[in-house]
């Protein structure tokens, strides 16, 4: 007689509020599996604040079950947790992207164009977010925006060497008594460190920032061909930072003469040096050779401040 006036349902209910009524418990719960195990990119998992309570129970016929009602309910309360990827300059977070891959395409290419100029600190770092769309860039507008930022750090940095190697100019001509000298070269100080000897004789062969087919960027140092095992000598006094092979380097001597100021000597057949060991200007370091990226005998000589490539000829071989 109870079935005739009655039907079984499920109630539904959420932290002891009723939310009404359901036909058929099981696909309920698979219904909530689904919200749950739902596949989107860049999902981590979805969690739902309170899991419902089921009761099965009779109710009068003529009572409506509210299956899609419930579940829509349920499934607003639910939180969805995403992991995006954020380029970074200098641990600051500048672009998100979805896609780690890209990210990390992006951050090679963009250490591997400044490289030579600023040097600056990129990176990945994972980002958890529950708004997939929130900040999110393609990686064309991620690339534009980061190239403008780098582009514009790297104009202040070669200003500012600029005014630098300007006002050493100054400050050395000031020093100079034009009717009794006889020098030929004007020595330049570089945060008081002093070029004061040419590392070889020779004739320069590829200047300063220039572009050629054995390179795709702009030349880092001077070039000055020799036979090869002529002597290499030190231009100022300092500390071996490293004396072996590096890349296209060849066999390189790398110097250290403090106040962030640094020369290299690279492509040699010989080394005389080792590192930790204090050499003075004018000291032998190495012989001419064309080991590494080089098409002949020479050496490639290096200046560089804090980080920075400079022109040795506003120093050395005027």
């Amino acid at each position: 007689m109870i079935l005739i006036k009655y039907k079984l349902v499920c109630e539904i209910s959420v932290a002891g509020e009723s939310l009404g009524y359901i036909s058929d418990k099981e696909k309920f719960e698979q219904s909530i599996e689904g919200i749950i195990n739902k596949q989107e990119e860049n999902k981590l998992y979805t969690t739902i604040a309170q899991m419902p309570e089921y009761k099965v129970t009779f109710v009068n016929k003529i009572e409506t079950t509210k299956d899609e009602e419930i579940l829509a309910k349920i499934e607003e309360s639910s939180e969805t947790t995403y992991k995006l990827y954020a380029v970074t300059i200098d641990g600051k977070q500048k672009e998100l992207l979805t896609n780690l891959e890209e990210a990390e395409n992006l951050v090679k290419s963009l250490t591997q164009k400044y490289a030579k100029t600023i040097k600056p600190k990129i990176g990945v770092t994972q980002v958890l977010t529950t708004d997939n769309q929130k900040g999110v860039t393609t990686i064309k507008t991620a690339k534009a925006n980061l190239t403008k930022q780098l582009d514009a750090k790297e104009k202040a940095v070669k200003a500012k060497e600029e005014e630098a190697t300007r006002n050493s100019y100054t400050s050395s001509s000031s020093n100079t008594s034009s009717s009794t000298s006889k020098t030929t070269t004007k020595v330049a100080s570089l945060n008081g460190v002093t070029l004061s000897v040419t590392p070889v004789s020779g004739v320069i062969t590829s200047r300063f920032g220039n572009r050629e087919s054995i390179r795709s960027y702009g030349h880092t140092g001077l070039d000055i061909g020799a036979p090869k095992g002529t002597k290499i000598k030190a231009a100022a006094s300092g500390t071996v930072i490293f004396a072996g092979t590096s890349g296209g380097y060849g066999k390189v001597v790398k110097i250290s003469h403090g106040s962030g100021i640094k020369t290299y000597y690279a492509h040699c057949s010989k080394l005389y040096v080792k590192e930790g060991q204090k050499v003075n200007a004018g000291d032998v370091i190495a012989a001419v050779g064309s080991t590494g990226n080089s098409t002949g005998n020479h050496l490639h000589f290096e200046v560089i401040k804090n980080g920075v490539e400079l022109n040795p000829q506003n120093y050395l071989y005027k």
